[in-house]
């Protein structure tokens, strides 16, 4: 009966091997290819048929039994530590990268190659990212990135130079081939992908998973510019020797005066370190041991299979991921397909049981905690998942003491009536305070977020409309307008000013550009910035690097590595060492030698604890030369961070505006954190058990803001802080510690205020800083500004005595500066037109 129903059953299996078979595969594979054009037209193609309608039913039924409705459970007995700025996070990533042993992986936004995770880069290439992955990958670690595919007219991060550069370091032949593999999406290929193209929208995560058994999550990119430390120096010139660079290369950036520019060019940089300083960048980050660790692993297998099926179905190259614990019937929740004609292998993960990682047998620490996300059809194929917006109402409506915040952002609504902003934190603010108001509770909402959102340009031109119009909707969330938070808090008889109060953060520096250093210039016929670039191109220059057509870069008898075009035995390279050399031996005669001058390359430890002063700082030469080299800059606020009552910590990637908290914009992945390990604090005077991991963190945050931390030195190794979370935090202990134990005590709310009240006096004395409330109209901005085309960041009056400049910076203490609330007050910041307008505010929002 069989032969009936088919009378040629082996001639498949005579044709599996054939021409015509394997034909028969790729017309297949073509109907695939270009049935997508039908997808314009069914905008649910992911979720009509029956078999993907049961996996949205069964991921609904999964969310809606775990808090927040996340597709991840809460998790006990997870170890968990903090990592306040780069320094530390970069550090410990690098300590874990180097001990894995079988698989790594890593989304990020942004990632640089050849970022150094050490510092100074010259006395530590070996850590730099590529080096340590390749090293990784040679020893047969298994590597999977997911970057964004950024839209080139509008981002400069060029993830297809961090695919080409990465897959390159192991080429065909040599030990660790194939281990590196590196997707971008989402996909721009319009003949390929017309249905499923998404513009506006980023992979946002910043996420790594080493062996299953370690992971860092938070708001740091493995990217240039991040790098950073508790003293954030704006100065990066050594006339002693450019060996001492911290920031070489594009790696040293002021995104207020010039964006990152061609980032596949990773050692050229348009921005002299001996004119202006960088943009400081502040940022938080956890790493994790625990249950947890397998719920980020989760989502990453998802996000990888989504992409494969998405972007890479049929490339043999990128394999589909099985997981343990979602085998057989459950293997659809993360994604698995399998096609009649599969192209790539499945690779079962982790490779080694889960059974025999340390978690799963024992609690490794105290933390209760729970993975969250905002993710979607377009960013992982699943309905709409928003459980970080979810997690952040809940968490801040429940607050009883106070909610403090940090984030890039800060775009909300109080309703359904401030379209286009739409994401309802701050409805749960408003609440908050209410009750608190109502009940007579001292209550604080405390918000430190950047004062101009990091993109170049003056706010006053035209090209800065989209950077306004950000600051507009900031502005609207916060007291602009009877829905605003203040706005709505006031309509229910309760005083905001009482309870929301909104900071920036900011500092100053002195470029170590000395009279000596000026004469080596003009002996050597050479300026800094030359000097600059080749020290990049030194230590820059000894990786393997990916190009834009690696076809055309094949070098015979090299392995097949891919070379940039202006590498070794470029003229322009060496024309770049030649100009150092001559640079360089002029270094004794002009008094600028090791040993032959005591003036420090950077004055960044003076808002620090125990850093002394700036008048008790020594200078070369005439002091009135020295006023030339002063300068501030904001600090740049990144992390995504909010800290509840001492108790509760969410942290990510997840910004406060809408395309972060909406699930269906940018994806995002955070963690919700509440240890049980308490310790005896005191809360408004009164005796409290604070969560240690909460309380430490928050602690730790305000000590730096208020300049209460000592200044870090740039060998990490030695650091508790900078090791990776199998090694507990340092908190410092000590008579500053106890000083901020207590959120709510005056004495520390005095200092807190009195601090950002001096600080912002000072650089609008001195700087004309940017934004500021004596700015109220374009005007009054043009007026306010610096005259006589003073650079950007420096004093704005040239004759003003050094002696009083440094007076003033002496009365600077840490970083803390009020959010001018007024800026703008009476000025129309975005007009409506052709950049902004219905179509595009979501963009902004």
């Amino acid at each position: 009966m069989d032969k009936f129903k088919n009378p040629f059953s082996g001639l498949s299996d005579k044709l599996e091997n054939a021409h015509l078979h394997d034909a028969g595969v790729k017309a297949v594979h073509f109907k695939h290819k270009i049935g997508k054009l039908q997808n314009l037209f069914n905008p649910n193609h992911r979720h009509d048929e029956a078999h993907e309608k049961a996996t949205d039913e069964k991921r609904t039924r999964i969310a809606e039994s775990h808090r927040y409705e996340s597709f991840a459970p809460e998790r006990d007995g997870n170890k968990i530590k903090w990592y306040v700025d780069g320094q530390d996070y970069f550090y410990a990533v690098s300590v874990a990268l180097e001990r894995a042993k079988e698989i790594i992986y890593i989304e990020d936004w942004w990632l640089s190659p050849e970022l150094f995770l050490r510092r100074p880069p010259y006395f530590a290439q070996e850590w730099r990212l590529d080096q340590v992955l390749k090293r990784r990958a040679e020893a047969g670690v298994k590597i999977y990135v997911v970057v964004y595919k950024e839209v080139e007219a509008a981002i400069t991060c060029n993830s297809l130079h961090t695919k080409h550069a990465l897959e390159a370091l192991c080429p065909k032949g040599s030990p660790g081939y194939g281990n590196i593999n590196v997707m971008r999406h989402p996909d721009h290929n319009v003949f390929e992908n017309v249905s499923d193209m998404t513009f506006y929208w980023a992979h946002h995560e910043k996420f790594i998973v080493i062996d299953y058994a370690v992971a860092f999550i938070g708001g740091l990119d493995l990217c240039f510019g991040r790098w950073d430390n508790h003293q954030h120096p704006l100065a990066d010139v050594h006339p002693a020797g450019v060996q001492n660079e911290i920031w070489p290369g594009q790696d040293f950036n002021n995104n207020r005066i010039m964006d990152f520019q061609t980032v596949d060019d990773w050692k050229g940089n348009e921005l002299s370190k001996a004119d202006y300083g960088r943009m400081p960048w502040h940022d938080v980050a956890m790493g994790v041991v625990g249950d947890c660790v397998y719920d980020i692993a989760e989502h990453f297998v998802l996000r990888w299979n989504f992409v494969k099926r998405d972007k890479y179905k049929r490339d043999e190259k990128y394999d589909w991921l099985t997981l343990e614990g979602r085998e057989g019937e459950n293997e659809d929740l993360i994604g698995v397909q399998r096609p009649k004609f599969p192209v790539g292998k499945y690779v079962h993960h982790p490779l080694s049981s889960l059974s025999t990682m340390p978690w799963a047998h024992k609690d490794q620490g105290t933390v209760h905690a729970q993975i969250v996300r905002s993710s979607c059809d377009w960013s992982s194929g699943i309905l709409t998942e928003h459980s970080i917006q979810n997690a952040y109402c809940e968490v801040i409506r429940n607050a009883k003491h106070y909610v403090y915040i940090e984030n890039q952002f800060f775009i909300t609504a109080t309703g359904d009536t401030q379209a286009p902003m739409h994401n309802v934190i701050g409805r749960a603010i408003v609440d908050a305070c209410v009750l608190a108001g109502k009940e007579g509770r001292k209550f604080r909402v405390i918000i430190v977020i950047p004062a101009i959102p990091g993109f170049a340009g003056d706010l006053r031109e035209d090209a800065a409309m989209g950077t306004r119009a950000i600051m507009d909707y900031q502005y609207k969330s916060l007291l602009r307008g009877e829905q605003s938070i203040s706005g709505q808090i006031r309509a229910q008889g309760v005083d905001p000013t009482q309870h929301i109060f909104v900071f920036n953060l900011r500092t100053y520096d002195r470029l170590n550009k000395t009279p000596a250093m000026v004469r080596q210039e003009e002996k050597s016929g050479v300026k800094y910035q030359d000097v600059q670039r080749a020290e990049a191109e030194e230590i820059m220059s000894g990786g393997v690097h990916g190009s834009k057509n690696p076809e055309d870069s094949k070098i015979p008898g090299k392995h097949h590595h891919y070379f940039r075009s202006d590498d070794a035995g470029n003229e322009k390279m060496e024309a770049n060492t030649d100009s150092k050399r001559r640079f360089e031996a002029e270094r004794e005669g002009a008094g600028t030698g090791e040993g032959q001058s005591n003036t420090e390359d950077t004055i960044a430890p003076t808002t620090m604890l125990n850093g002394g002063k700036v008048s008790d700082q020594s200078w070369e030469g005439d002091p009135e030369q020295e006023k030339e080299n002063f300068v501030q800059e904001e600090l740049y606020i990144h992390a995504k961070v909010c800290i509840v009552d001492d108790q509760i910590v969410i942290c990510g990637s997840a910004n406060i505006n809408d395309r972060s908290q909406l699930g269906i914009h940018d994806s995002e992945l955070a963690i919700v954190m509440e240890d049980y390990d308490h310790i005896d604090s005191t809360m408004d005077g009164n005796p409290y058990k604070a969560g240690r991991h909460a309380a430490s963190l928050r602690r730790t945050l305000w000590r730096e803001h208020l300049g209460l931390l000592p200044a870090q030195g740039l060998d990490a190794s030695k650091d508790p802080n900078a090791q990776p979370p199998d090694v507990p935090n340092n908190v410092f202990d000590g008579p500053e510690y106890e000083f901020v134990a207590d959120p709510l005590g005056d004495k520390l709310w005095n200092m807190w205020t009195s601090n950002a009240t001096e600080n912002t006096k000072m650089y609008r004395h001195l700087f004309r800083a940017d934004p500021d409330d004596d700015i109220k109209t374009f005007n009054d901005y043009q007026n306010f500004l610096p005259k006589n085309n003073i650079k950007q960041g420096h004093l704005h009056d040239p004759y003003m005595p050094v002696a009083e400049v440094r007076q003033k910076l002496d009365q600077i203490k840490g970083h803390l500066v009020w959010m001018p609330l007024d800026f703008l007050m009476d000025a129309e910041m975005a007009e409506k037109g052709l950049q902004l307008n219905a179509y595009t505010e979501s963009i902004y929002t």
